[in-house]
């Protein structure tokens, strides 16, 4: 008997059963004894209680029993394998383990393959309970194991199996291994046992699974359209970034295609912020370790900073910007009349991350800010922080991207008073309310100093990144003593509000890479407009309108190499840049230029006064005024 319970069962029709029985019976899933519940509502069940499709719970049941697969057929096919921890993710699964052979990505074909012959041969997969004393007994040879069970907290332990093949796990699994069919094997890399650097490196295995063979194409189309996006792969065609060994890892070096995207980013939020009333504003880069210590870096956030000595006392490099400008404000008397005190930098900040960790521009070491910070009382809090939304706003929607708020809460490293803490959360929340802003709550996930606002973008491919945050903190202006006269002309203690857009330069501009496949719109392309001329009786008109062009701020080059036309157009449609403008006999007599707009995948003509014109309506078009 098929007992088919979804969200709405009644509606269910009788042709539809039917339907769906059929289809399961077809692919081997439904057996004429099976029952099947389609849960929407989660809870510890086994897998032999879903509807196995596409939805969240089934998708993490098969992720799960296809790890343990995939576990098997390493088993099988390598020599002394002992495992560690199979989780799943956000889009699939990794397990973590040892072997005597080295793994690349060149064996998981391989892989792939014996399990697909596990799953044909419809292994029943069992699960056995033990009690912890059990447990040791079973695994005591098993350094690996005997990890995982000392960080559970419990005396009842459960292990799958299947065939031959058994793992300590706490399920559930699907019930046979005939149900696993959609699935495929990404990528191999290290990994430390347990995320610890001091510890053994294991061999990690990403694959990823699903309930439908559309679903998984789906999938596996998108994973190759991230890896063309790859910011990596397009900074190095375009002449964007480049890291070098000689010079550190996570650190970033800006070609001049680079530097010039960089620049129009900043130049961009530079006039926008001078138009919401910050003041410029510049601090060093290395600061002595006292000042960390009275915030609470050195104590709460030391083992990312980069510290050295400087007669015979010891320095911080800083990984933020917020002491720097906290002496700003304390550099004399302040009074309510300045309050809310706006000041910004783009600051250059460097925070000791795991080589592990590192991955372009994504994640460095070295990074700028478009930090900000708002000094304000107690009552201007929330017209603040609607500010800083609204600064939000006009950003995304320049550069096109959809976002969502995310209010992170007191994490449980933390300095100041619990009251202080439920104020500035308070604080927050109020201003998004008020303004009818929808958020989510990421409790635990505040910095050590205050909770927080994250922004969180999602891009052409629909993956979401954090990347701004507003941050309400009335510890640091305490610790620091700051004042200023309020209105009955007593020191009172301003409160701080830590605010960054963009985040940091290098992650946003990876994003923006990503997001626009590197064919970014035209006010910000490091390269608008190449020219290239036909002949080399055409280059002097080419470099005139690449003059014109120079003093109305577009960026153009002429493509006058030694090379054929059909390959410097090439060449120049490989750039992305927005703009291929073709100079010939009839653009010389004419003073027209022939344009293939890559941008909009058009082909006109202009004259030179129109085209001047044109382009820079396209700068204009790019001004928040």
């Amino acid at each position: 008997m098929v007992v088919v319970v979804g969200s709405s069962p009644i509606m269910a029709t009788i042709k539809y059963i039917i339907k769906a029985i059929k289809l399961l019976q077809k692919i081997g899933i439904l057996d004429s004894d099976d029952n099947i519940v389609d849960i929407q509502s989660g809870g510890d069940v086994e897998g032999r209680d879903i509807l196995y499709d596409d939805s969240f719970h089934s998708l993490e049941i098969i992720r799960h029993s296809t790890a343990h697969l995939m576990a098997q057929a390493i088993d099988m096919l390598y020599t002394n394998a002992k495992f560690f921890v199979g989780p799943t993710i956000s889009d699939g699964f990794y397990y973590d383990f040892k072997v005597d052979e080295k793994i690349s990505d060149d064996d998981l074909k391989a892989i792939e393959k014996k399990m697909k012959e596990l799953v044909k041969k419809k292994q029943d997969i069992e699960k056995l309970s033990f009690s912890k004393e059990e447990i040791l007994e079973r695994f005591k040879d098993d350094e690996l194991k005997l990890e995982v069970i000392k960080n559970i907290k419990s005396d009842n332990f459960s292990i799958y199996k299947q065939g031959e093949f058994e793992d300590l796990c706490r399920g559930p699994h699907v019930p046979n291994t005939r149900i696993l069919n959609f699935f495929k094997l990404t990528k191999v890399t290290g990994a430390y046992l347990g995320g610890n650097q001091e510890n053994e490196m294991l061999t990690r295995v990403y694959g990823t699974a699903f309930g439908s063979k559309e679903a998984l194409k789906e999938h596996l189309s998108f994973l190759e359209e991230a890896k063309k996006r790859d910011h990596r792969r397009l900074g190095t065609d375009m002449e964007l970034f480049t890291f070098d060994d000689e010079v550190g890892a996570g650190l970033p070096i800006w070609l001049p295609n680079g530097a010039n995207l960089r620049s129009k980013i900043e130049a961009i939020l530079f006039k926008l912020h001078k138009m919401k009333g910050y003041k410029p504003v510049r601090a060093p880069e290395i600061l002595k370790s006292h000042m960390w210590e009275i915030s609470g870096h050195y104590q709460n956030y030391g083992e990312n900073m980069y510290l050295t000595h400087i007669d015979g006392q010891e320095y911080g490099i800083k990984p933020m910007n917020c002491l720097g400008h906290i002496k700003v404000f304390s550099h004399k008397k302040r009074s309510y009349r300045e309050l809310p005190l706006k000041l910004f930098e783009y600051g250059v900040v460097h925070r000791h991350e795991k080589s592990g960790v590192l991955h372009g521009l994504l994640r460095v070491r070295e990074f700028t800010q478009d930090d900000a910070h708002i000094f304000c009382t107690t009552q201007q809090i929330e017209q603040s922080i609607i500010d800083v939304v609204d600064f939000v706003k006009i950003v995304m929607d320049y550069f096109n991207f959809e976002y969502t708020m995310e209010v992170s809460t007191k994490p449980e490293k933390y300095i100041g008073e619990d009251a202080i803490w439920e104020k500035a959360t308070n604080a927050l929340e109020n201003a998004l309310k008020s303004q009818n802003i929808d958020y989510t709550v990421d409790e635990g996930g505040g910095a050590f100093y205050g909770p927080k606002i994250d922004i969180k973008i999602t891009d052409a491919l629909k993956r979401k990144w954090q990347c701004g945050t507003i941050q309400v903190d009335f510890n640091l202006p305490e610790r620091f003593n700051l004042s200023f006269i309020n209105k009955d002309d007593e020191r009172e203690t301003p409160v701080m509000i830590h605010r960054a857009i963009l985040g940091s330069f290098e992650r946003f501009i990876a994003i923006l890479i990503e997001h626009f496949a590197g064919e970014f719109p035209f006010p910000i392309a490091p390269n608008q407009i190449i020219f290239v001329p036909i002949r080399s009786e055409h280059q002097d008109y080419a470099y005139e309108l690449h003059n014109k062009l120079s003093c109305i701020d577009i960026d153009s080059e002429v493509y006058d190499q030694n090379e054929s036309l059909n390959k410097r157009i090439r060449i120049a449609e490989k750039s992305k840049v927005p703009m291929v403008v073709i100079i010939g006999d009839k653009e010389v007599a004419d003073k027209s230029v022939a344009i293939r707009d890559r941008r909009e995948k058009t082909q006109y003509e202009m004259n030179e006064d129109e085209f001047l014109k044109a382009v820079e309506l396209k700068i204009t078009q790019g001004n928040f005024l």
